[in-house]
Parts: structure tokens; C-alpha cells; sequence
């Protein structure tokens, strides 16, 4: 992102706010295994049609997916395989930041010591 200029900037903003959304990260997620209709992804994400398609051509103006005819379907695949690997980063990122809250509060909200047989002592 060194020196991008605004214009640039604001293309990836919208790049971002994409990926913002819920229902397309399950997408995205889906189409990870492969080619799907969009019929076979509302399924998947447990949406209407109308939703998933309208969240696929948002996705397709941001090359996140690619459609492609056959016959008389159309097939959505992901296009820029990147998105998996900052899914990744940012889900691992997330992920460290969460263990190392559990761990603080945890040190803050001691177990109960145990009495014999197993059971928290009584006070």
C-alpha cells in the first residue's frame, strides 16, 4: 500500500467492504471445494437464490468469483485465489487475538479448586 494514491486506495476500501458481509464469506467458503451453481451455493449457505446471486455479482465486479456458462448453467468458481489466503491471515490473526483474551481473563478467573472425588470444594 506504499504510496497508492487515493483513487487506488478507495478501490481497495471497496475491495474490503466486499468481504465485509457474512453471507459472502460462507460463499466464498462454499466455493472453495469447487465449481457451484448458484442454486447448489444458496443451499450450502442456507439462502434464497436472489440473495446468493445478488451477493455473487457484487463479488464478480471485485474479481472475487468468476461465472462461466455451460449449457444452460452457470457455474461460479473463485476467481483470484489470494481471498483464501488473506481469509486465512486474517482468521489466524483473529484467532491468536481471542486465545490470548481467554488466557488474560482466565488468569484473572481461577478455576475452582477441586475437592476429593473430583468436585469443586466448597467455601
Amino acid at each position: 500500500m506504499n504510496q497508492l494514491p487515493p483513487a487506488a486506495l478507495e478501490h481497495v476500501a471497496r475491495y474490503f467492504r466486499t468481504l465485509s458481509e457474512p453471507t459472502r464469506l460462507r460463499i466464498l467458503n462454499v466455493l472453495g471445494t469447487g465449481e457451484m451453481s448458484v442454486g447448489d451455493i444458496a443451499v450450502q449457505v442456507d439462502s434464497s437464490i436472489a440473495n446468493v446471486s445478488r451477493h455473487l455479482t457484487q463479488m464478480a465486479q471485485y474479481g472475487l468469483v468468476a461465472r462461466e456458462h455451460r449449457g444452460n448453467s452457470v457455474l461460479y468458481r473463485i476467481a483470484d485465489p489470494a481471498v483464501h489466503e488473506l481469509c486465512d491471515l486474517v482468521c489466524g490473526s483473529i484467532g491468536r487475538r481471542l486465545e490470548a483474551t481467554v488466557a488474560e481473563r482466565a488468569a484473572f478467573n481461577p478455576a475452582p479448586a477441586k475437592a476429593a472425588g473430583g468436585r469443586p470444594a466448597r467455601r
